[in-house]
């Protein structure tokens, strides 16, 4: 395990392809599908486990945020991680840190209004973490699929040398994506927030039976929301690859369904292809 950030880079030098797994932490199976793809296509590959404070705004839960740094370290190295890097935030951002990575357009809507300057923190965590590891892929789980967009955007615009590679996510039984925040909840309570998915398979079939109309999509699935009566519902959209929410469809590989809601006190997200069978995850 490393801890300065100045030692990584000189401890990958010379040993071929490297793949990165950026986390938070309190890995699990979606983490490790993440690093046995990278371990796949890479000789050597890094996992970074970094709470990043920025990307937390007031009142959210970084102080409670689960941590499990001995788990993290079996986990990494059971699905084949080679290095694990865990910086102190100190380390990350010195003192009279001022610069941050703010990213347009794909950023905007969705998480960044239900979020203000959450996509900010992302932004500069990830690049200051590109340049420390400096690899040729970095593996992002498609759950977060609206980071996954604001990463590939701003590696895009900023000619970082990296390919971006997004994995799809990884489901509990009941179909609930796999998340650090589902630790919040008991088991009774994560089967009930499989309601997520449920109404984005919803909004999926009233795709699939020809419907085409923004707001009879996303009634579908508010329509399945509404029978948790413990869930509130910040957003459910059909979006375009930049983010976009037009008021018809058109049949395309990155058309998305996002959801996000609050069950007992835990804040939710998930997403799926409107279109699974057109599914495309581009490269950056």
């Amino acid at each position: 395990m490393l801890r300065d950030p100045a030692e990584v880079r000189s401890a990958l030098a010379g040993r071929g392809r490297v793949g990165f797994v950026p986390t938070m932490g309190y890995l699990h199976e979606g983490h490790a599908e993440l690093i046995r793809r990278a371990r796949a296509e890479c000789e050597m590959v890094v996992v970074s486990v970094f709470v990043n404070p920025t990307q937390f705004g007031p009142g959210e839960d970084l102080s409670r945020y689960p941590r499990d740094l001995e788990g993290d370290l079996a986990l990494a190295g059971g699905a084949g991680a080679d290095v694990l890097f865990h910086p102190e935030a100190e380390a990350m951002y010195p003192p009279g840190y001022a610069t941050t990575v703010r990213v347009g357009g794909v950023a905007g809507p969705l998480e960044g209004e239900s979020r203000p300057g959450h996509f900010d923190g992302v932004a500069t965590v990830v690049l200051k973490l590109l340049n420390l590891v400096g690899p040729d892929r970095a593996y992002f789980g498609e759950k977060d699929w609206q980071q996954l967009a604001v990463v590939r955007r701003m590696v895009r615009d900023l000619s970082v040398p990296v390919e971006i590679v997004g994995v799809p996510t990884v489901r509990e039984a009941s179909g609930l994506a796999l998340s650090s925040r589902n630790s919040y909840l008991s088991p009774e309570q994560r089967a009930r927030a499989s309601v997520l998915s449920r109404a984005l398979r919803a909004v999926q079939a009233a795709a699939a039976s020809g419907e085409r109309d923004t707001g009879a999509l996303r009634q579908s699935g508010l329509a399945v929301l509404a029978e948790e009566p413990d869930l509130t519902v910040d957003y459910l959209a059909v979006v375009d690859g930049d983010m976009r929410e037009r008021p018809a469809v058109e049949n395309d590989s990155m058309t998305r369904v996002l959801v996000a809601a609050r069950l007992f006190g835990v804040r939710l997200i998930d997403n799926m292809p409107l279109f699974p069978e057109l599914e495309a995850t581009p490269a950056c």
